[in-house]
C-alpha cells in the first residue's frame, strides 16, 4: 500500500502548515486483508507524522477505519474492486475517509435506527459524536461514495492556548 503525502498550505496562516499537517491517500483491494492493512497504515502514518492525537482519538480513528473499510469490502466489492482510504490532518483535527465505487449511500450515519444491519456505521457515529467530531457520506463525481469522519485532535473542551 503506497501513500503519497502532500501538505496543503493554509492561506490564512502566514506561518504555514504545521509539520504534521497534510493529506495522504492510499488504495487497497476490496478484500478482508485490507482491513488490518488500512488500520496499520493509518496508525503508522499518524506516528510517523508525529500527529499530536491522544490514545483515545487514535483508537477511535482506527476503529472507524476498520468499520468503514469492512463496510466497503462487504458491500461494495462487486462494483468496486478497489477502495481508497484518505487521511487528512489539520492543525486541530484529523479526518479519515473511505471511498468506493458503489452508489449506495448508507443511511445509518443519519438515521436513528437502521433495520438492515449498519451497526458498524452506528458505531462510527457514536465514536465521532463522543469525540466531538463529525461524520457523513457523500456521493462522488464518478457515482461512488465517500464516507468520512473527522475527530478533533484535542478532547472537546476549552482551547489550550
Amino acid at each position: 500500500m503506497g501513500d503519497h503525502g502532500s501538505a496543503a498550505a493554509d492561506p490564512t496562516s502566514a506561518a504555514g502548515p504545521l509539520p504534521y499537517e497534510g493529506v495522504w491517500r492510499f488504495t487497497a483491494p476490496a478484500v478482508d486483508a485490507s482491513v488490518p492493512q488500512a488500520r496499520r497504515a493509518v496508525r503508522d502514518l499518524l506516528a510517523r507524522q508525529g500527529v499530536p492525537a491522544s490514545d483515545d482519538v487514535v483508537q477511535g480513528l482506527l476503529l472507524i477505519v476498520s468499520e468503514l473499510v469492512t463496510n466497503s469490502v462487504r458491500h461494495a466489492a462487486l462494483l468496486s474492486p478497489m477502495i481508497a482510504v484518505e487521511v487528512a490532518v489539520g492543525a486541530e483535527w484529523v479526518r479519515v475517509a473511505v471511498e468506493d465505487n458503489h452508489p449506495y449511500r448508507p443511511t445509518a450515519l443519519v438515521a436513528e435506527e437502521s433495520q438492515t444491519g449498519g451497526r458498524g456505521l452506528l458505531l462510527v457515529r457514536e465514536i465521532t459524536k463522543e469525540a466531538g467530531g463529525a461524520c457523513d457520506a457523500e456521493h462522488t463525481a464518478t457515482g461512488g461514495k465517500i464516507i468520512w469522519a473527522a475527530l478533533p485532535l484535542k478532547p472537546a473542551g476549552p482551547a489550550n492556548m
